[in-house]
């Protein structure tokens, strides 16, 4: 952790960045209790993929601790999905205050890397190429993660959801994420991936055991009262909050 450089905000507190590969990684408790997360463990487990994940130790009183790290592409990941206000404020200050610092040589140069441009002229060059192609491929992740945006939050938000759509309603919402796919097409595809119930029968296209097990659908039972007097119920398939994000990710990448 020789490497190790805290910086400190009045509003989001001290976040600990270190250099590994010529990379900035910021360590994931920081940047979890910046953003308002409840639970650092669980955020770090179920928003941060694990090719954007590392550990590090860090000397204590009672020793070397192990902890978490995180890359750039794992940050902008936590602030994505941050449920607060502050979440675009803090994005601010890390690529305003935080990051430039750290590029304060136009490029990750250590000591060993600054000595070797002084006495080589093609290490500059080489440098200065490397820092437009991060440059370039940092911007092209930001825009890309701005772009979906949208879709995360609205998968969010369904998957929180207790409502129950049909699935003509589903149909529209695929749609709608950019797959075109109309009801007859949709109940077709539930059925050959075993979704649905596909023999014929009075269970054609309800849930299939699997699917039910899965949370992704529910049955919707209504009495109907017919002129003889008896009485029958009807059984309409709909699909829950969960599968409605599950088959929008299906269809349009998650």
């Amino acid at each position: 952790m020789s490497n190790l450089q805290i910086f400190n905000n009045s509003a989001f507190g001290a976040i600990r960045v270190i250099q590994q590969n010529g990379e900035p990684w910021f360590v994931g408790k920081d940047v979890c209790e910046a953003l308002r997360y409840s639970n650092s463990r669980k955020a770090l487990a179920d928003h941060v993929k694990e090719n954007h994940k590392g550990v590090t130790f860090c000397d204590t009183p009672g020793g070397k601790q192990q902890i978490t790290i995180i890359d750039e592409a794992g940050l902008y990941s936590l602030v994505m999905r941050a449920k607060t206000e502050k979440a675009e404020a803090f994005q601010e200050w890390v690529t305003g205050e935080v990051l430039p610092p750290i590029r304060k040589h136009g490029g990750y140069l250590t000591p060993d890397k600054i000595e070797q441009a002084l006495t080589d002229p093609d290490t500059i060059i080489k440098l200065a190429t490397t820092l437009k192609e991060e440059r370039a491929a940092r911007q092209q992740a930001e825009a890309s993660l701005q772009a979906a945006k949208p879709k995360v939050l609205f998968a969010d938000a369904v998957s929180a959801s207790d409502s129950t759509i049909l699935i003509g309603d589903l149909a529209k919402l695929i749609k709608q994420n950019g797959h075109p796919i109309g009801q007859k097409r949709l109940f077709n595809w539930m059925r050959e991936q075993g979704y649905l119930i596909k023999r014929a029968g009075a269970d054609y296209n309800s849930p299939t055991q699997r699917a039910m097990e899965m949370g992704l659908f529910k049955i919707k039972e209504t009495a109907i009262s017919h002129s003889d007097g008896h009485v029958s119920v009807s059984k309409t398939t709909k699909v829950t909050g969960k599968g409605q994000q599950y088959f929008i990710n299906k269809f349009c990448g998650a």
